[in-house]
């Protein structure tokens, strides 16, 4: 079966599920996740399944909201990339406030039309009980990166859709903000759309104006673990001495790269790591090193680069777990893909170790616990799954339900 019929099939069982509660009051949960059940069942009072355009604010309250939110200037300064976004993927790109109100769109030639014609617009209030269960909503909510499907959407209008959406927080309170949702149509359904979103978020967060600490300041004390602690499976955040840094894109990177290699850099292999065979001068990394140093106080050495301080990233803690044999921890310990969506060669590489290497263990040791945690990061691997209940078949395991429920997600 093709990736199309796969997702028609899909389409065919939502719909489904969506009539059973629809028409006939059946809570179908063997058919839905248990988050879009529970958001049905909020929409249902207050929203009309054939419900026809989301409702519009009041206009003038959306446009003083969105001149004095920081998301204005971090939206303002991330805006090309946005677009393009949109523009290449004929997505809509929205951004929300805390209660699920659109605050900011853009979307592609066709989407833009389909989105204008049921208010997915500014203005427009998009949580479930106004406009019935969507990925925006669900991100709000739950504060974790959320996808709806076709008739997962309560509201017949966005049943030809899909949605990508992922919070985003002020980066020094961790304050949520709001959140970064990509929509478009059911057909063009791609596992890398809930971290395309995720990636999205996270610009809008490096581009956020600092809101408390400014970058580089000394931190109080007892404000958290010393030295420089980076986050970098799943969603990236970098720490000096307990303070949350603000850095872009790039220079995460970077960071990660003088982390992974304790023992330094020269300048032309940080620039291969980085850059691989993109026509990108030594000027221009050097800018961000440079960036990077003022961060860290200065301490970032050169010839070579290298970090002077004590460092701790969350990959070598996923490593060092699975060499010690502690599968469950391990799983515990990773938070997704290694910096989703990057373009850095080396650390490709290094995503794709970890993740093979984590799998790899899970398939020698099934743990049901932990296959469960490793089947919410990574739904669509199945074979993890199907491993795990075939070790487990005969025995009346609590997390056989769960795992055969993941697996009738996952194919649904």
């Amino acid at each position: 079966m093709s990736a199309v019929d796969d997702l028609a099939e899909r389409k065919r069982r939502s719909m489904q599920a969506w009539t059973c509660f629809v028409e006939h009051g059946d809570h179908a949960e063997q058919f839905v996740r248990p988050e879009i059940l529970t958001s049905w069942t909020r929409s249902e009072p207050t929203v009309k399944p054939d419900v026809r355009y989301a409702p519009l604010g009041d206009e003038s309250e959306t446009a003083s909201y969105w001149r004095d939110s920081p998301l204005q200037t971090a939206v303002e300064r991330v805006e090309s990339d946005l677009r393009r976004t949109a523009e290449d993927g004929d997505l809509v790109v929205a951004v929300t406030d805390p209660q699920t109100r659109i605050l900011w769109t853009y979307g592609g030639r066709i989407m833009r039309r389909k989105a204008e014609s049921v208010n997915f617009v500014a203005g427009a209030q998009w949580d479930d009980r106004s406009a019935g269960t969507n990925a925006l909503d669900l991100a709000n909510r739950h504060d974790r990166a959320s996808m709806v499907f076709s008739a997962e959407h309560y509201a017949s209008m966005v049943h030809n859709w899909v949605c990508w959406a992922a919070p985003v927080h002020d980066p020094v309170t961790g304050v949520q903000l709001g959140v970064l949702d990509l929509s478009t149509t059911w057909d063009r359904t791609h596992p890398i759309g809930l971290a395309t979103a995720q990636v999205m978020a996270r610009l809008i967060e490096q581009a956020m104006p600092a809101s408390a600490t400014p970058l580089g300041a000394a931190p109080a004390q007892g404000s958290g673990e010393p030295g420089l602690v980076l986050s970098l499976l799943g969603t990236a955040e970098t720490r000096l001495d307990g303070q949350r840094l603000l850095l872009n894109r790039r220079q995460t990177e970077i960071l990660a790269l003088l982390a992974l290699h304790e023992q330094g850099l020269s300048l032309d292999q940080l620039h291969a790591m980085v850059y691989g065979d993109h026509a990108v001068t030594f000027s221009t990394l050097k800018a961000e090193v440079s960036h990077l140093r003022r961060a860290l106080g200065g301490q970032l050495a050169s010839r070579p680069y290298r970090l002077m301080m004590p460092v701790s990233t969350d990959v070598e803690r996923v490593l060092a777990l699975l060499r010690r044999g502690r599968v469950r921890a391990a799983v515990d310990a990773y938070g997704g893909d290694l910096l989703p969506g990057t373009d850095s060669p080396a650390l490709q590489e290094w995503a794709e170790y970890v993740a093979v290497a984590l799998r790899e263990a899970l398939m020698a040791d099934p743990d049901p616990e932990a296959v469960i945690r490793y089947s919410e990061l990574a739904p669509y691997d199945t074979e993890v799954v199907e491993h795990c209940l075939a070790r487990l078949e005969g025995r009346a395991h609590p997390a056989v339900p769960l795992l055969k429920g993941r697996l009738a997600a996952a194919r649904a």
